[in-house]
């Protein structure tokens, strides 16, 4: 009886671990953040002039469509991001990062600006290659941390740069409107 119920409680874990496929590449489906397993929102790809960039997924505690909800939310949240093309580089997603933090602070980047340098300067310094993966992991109280490759490079305080942070791919203005969509499960 107890293999029965062990190997029931396997099979119906299974699909908390299950992984999606984004454009053939293949996501996971939950992500740890502490001691704290967070679920796909909804993810897709970036594209700029027909050419596919990066996956982007969003990981919550809960699932929601409400972009304000979740730029608002002082909770663990995460943005997984996986290069996909070789055009990405550390200057062009430099670029993108500052232009979608423009968009995202409706222009207002100046109570930002230590922050998002440290942010830049440090968390991009090394050569972006294809199938990286980056993770902007918000902790309340902690801040904003980016991994590359599983390796926490820097973290940056404060609610408000999340919310600016995450703004660009939920924002008013995204990046992308269709990855926004996709993103919140639309």
């Amino acid at each position: 009886m107890k293999t029965i119920l062990t190997v029931a409680a396997f099979v119906f874990s299974m699909p908390l671990f299950a992984q999606t496929q984004i454009g053939g590449n293949v996501m996971p489906n939950v992500m740890k953040v502490g001691s704290q397993y967070l679920k796909m929102n909804g993810g897709g790809i970036r594209e700029k002039m027909f050419i596919d960039l990066y996956v982007a997924v969003l990981y919550l505690e809960s699932k929601t469509t409400s972009a304000q909800e979740i730029l608002s939310a002082d909770k663990p949240m995460a943005v997984k991001i996986k290069i996909i093309s070789g055009m990405v580089d550390n200057d062009n997603f430099e670029e993108a990062i500052r232009e979608g933090f423009d968009k995202s602070t409706k222009n207002n980047t100046e109570p930002y600006k230590e922050r998002l340098e440290k942010l830049i300067e440090i968390g991009f310094k090394e050569d972006i290659k294809t199938n990286d993966i980056f993770d902007l992991v918000y902790h309340p109280g902690t801040g904003c941390q980016l991994i590359k490759n599983n390796k926490v490079l820097v973290t940056v305080d404060g609610l408000d740069f999340k919310k600016a942070l995450f703004g660009i791919w939920l924002g008013e203005d995204p990046a992308d409107g269709t990855l926004k969509k996709k993103m919140l499960g639309k």
